[in-house]
């Protein structure tokens, strides 16, 4: 009788699930789920990279890409990953572009998986078919111009002896027609629907990259498509729409409208704390591209944090002046075995909205808020306070402008300032960041602090000048404007206001030429 540790592990389920044509909001909530508990992750070529990050930490995450004349893997060398993975008790997310049983071969591995008595659940997507087109502002269907769509593959399988696309079909057809994979045989198709006697007129539509910020549409008629593609050397991944609905693109089209849209904006801030910025420039359209210049460190000793925190109760004021600030504090002070009941006799300042948002989940509600997210706004939150002999504690990073502890030590106060956190280069610019700020003149580079400005300069070495020449800068407050200045660099858009907000709405003013 076979032990424990021998019995056979039952099969673990492969989830095939249809990762959307790109935008990473595509991604229904089903797929996200289901990635989120996988053991190990297969993708494909077309899947965004920015959905691995649902993956577990740990998860084993394996490129099935299949690209134009490059191979990483046989469909069926996929096929037996698949099946050994989850016979080893492994949960898989088989991530595939668009919709797995639209023309993604999700059958074929369904089928694989079936026949080899291993359960599976498949996820539909959002498939390019219909996301693509609607991101290009074509709908496929009409009352007024079509009342049926067909699709069909622009790529079939060279083995097959015959076509198996019915062109004469096609070309009568009153409908919309929509070809995928057939970026490469744009001259063929055209070729064979009007052959079949489809209207040289007939308006159509190229799209390549679908609903990324850089999707490119290219609008032609049937007469014209290959000419327009060629001068233009259009590549895959793309989509091809041939129907009298391609001309009402000219009204709806909205996703290339957006005033960022294709712009490369690089965002330098550390990467825990730059979901709002990042979520803000895709919505504007930008094509964002992270670049953390700084990572958040806890300080090298707590000595000085846990003999404030001992000493709390004489403190008049503790001033918060950064969600880091805000975090760092508190998680030290649960650390310490207290909690929020340790503030009592304590009043509580948060330098900004955002600041003081994060202080109230910690169970404090701030008893005052400087307006501006500055050391000079501070100091006019204080303007009508007595401070004369008050002690007040700030806790901050290591490295900051004095301008408020100097102003209110200047009017009496006991101040301490002490370091709850630094903030740490990373010494690097990937590889793909650095090129587009050399050949792209539009390219964007925000800067949200002094310190983003100095480690993001520092990791770029000494062609820094150079890689820069051509970029516009956008610095979020006077200390990085002025620290950006130092550097060399000329300073494009500085906001009024101090906030993730403010600085995406002066970069779209800037980029209007408002």
């Amino acid at each position: 009788m076979p032990t424990k540790d021998e019995r056979p592990v039952r099969p673990a389920t492969v989830y095939l699930i249809g990762a959307g044509p790109g935008d990473p909001g595509l991604l229904t909530v089903r797929g996200r789920d289901c990635l989120r508990r996988a053991d190990v992750v297969v993708y494909d070529y077309l899947v965004n990279p920015a959905l691995l990050a649902h993956a577990p930490a740990g998860a084993e995450l394996i490129d099935a890409g299949k690209r134009k004349g490059e191979q990483r893997l046989t469909q069926e060398a996929i096929n037996d990953m698949l099946i050994d993975r989850a016979r080893r008790g492994r949960s898989v997310a088989r991530l595939k572009g668009g919709d797995p049983f639209i023309f993604g071969r999700g059958g074929e591995e369904a089928l694989a998986l079936a026949d080899a008595g291993v359960p599976f659940e498949v996820v539909p997507g959002v498939t390019a078919v219909v996301a693509v087109p609607a991101y290009a502002g074509i709908p496929l269907t009409h009352r007024a111009y079509a009342a049926s769509v067909v699709l069909t593959t622009g790529h079939e399988d060279r083995e097959k002896p015959e076509s198996a696309v019915p062109w004469e079909d096609l070309a009568a057809a009153k409908g919309t027609l929509v070809f995928v994979m057939g970026m490469t045989h744009v001259a063929a198709i055209a070729e064979r629907l009007l052959g079949a006697g489809r209207s040289p007129e007939t308006p159509v539509a190229i799209i390549r990259w679908g609903t990324y910020p850089r999707q490119q549409t290219v609008v032609g008629r049937l007469d014209t498509i290959v000419a327009d593609s060629t001068r233009l050397n259009l590549q895959p991944p793309g989509l091809i729409v041939v129907g009298e609905v391609v001309a009402l693109r000219e009204r709806l089209q909205w996703y290339e409208r957006r005033p960022l849209f294709g712009r490369p904006v690089v965002v330098t801030r550390a990467a825990t704390q730059s979901a709002d910025l990042v979520a803000r420039l895709e919505e504007a359209g930008a094509e964002v591209m992270e670049a953390p210049a700084i990572r958040v460190e806890p300080p090298a000793s707590w000595d000085e944090v846990d003999r404030a925190i001992a000493a709390l109760p004489r403190y008049r004021w503790i001033v918060l002046t950064s969600v880091n600030a805000v975090r760092s504090f508190f998680d030290r002070l649960y650390a310490c075995g207290r909690d929020a009941r340790a503030l009592g006799g304590v009043k509580v300042c948060a330098i900004g909205e955002k600041t003081a948002a994060v202080v109230r989940r910690y169970g404090v509600v701030p008893d005052r808020v400087a307006e501006e997210s500055t050391g000079e706004g501070l100091v006019a939150a204080f303007a009508g306070e007595d401070v004369a002999g008050a002690a007040i504690l700030f806790p901050r990073a290591r490295v900051a402008r004095d301008v408020a502890p100097d102003a209110l030590a200047a009017r009496g106060a006991k101040v301490d300032v002490i370091t709850v956190y630094e903030n740490r280069p990373v010494g690097t610019v990937p590889a793909d960041v650095r090129e587009a700020l050399l050949r792209r003149k539009d390219a964007i580079v925000t800067f949200t602090s002094a310190s983003t400005v100095t480690g993001f300069l520092d990791a770029l070495g000494a062609d820094a000048t150079e890689v820069m020449g051509g970029v516009t800068v956008a610095c979020l407050g006077p200390a990085t404007a002025d620290a950006a200045r130092r550097r060399g660099l000329t300073v494009a858009v500085q906001p009024a206001r101090q906030t993730m907000a403010a600085l995406v709405e002066a970069l779209v003013a800037h980029v209007r030429g408002g």
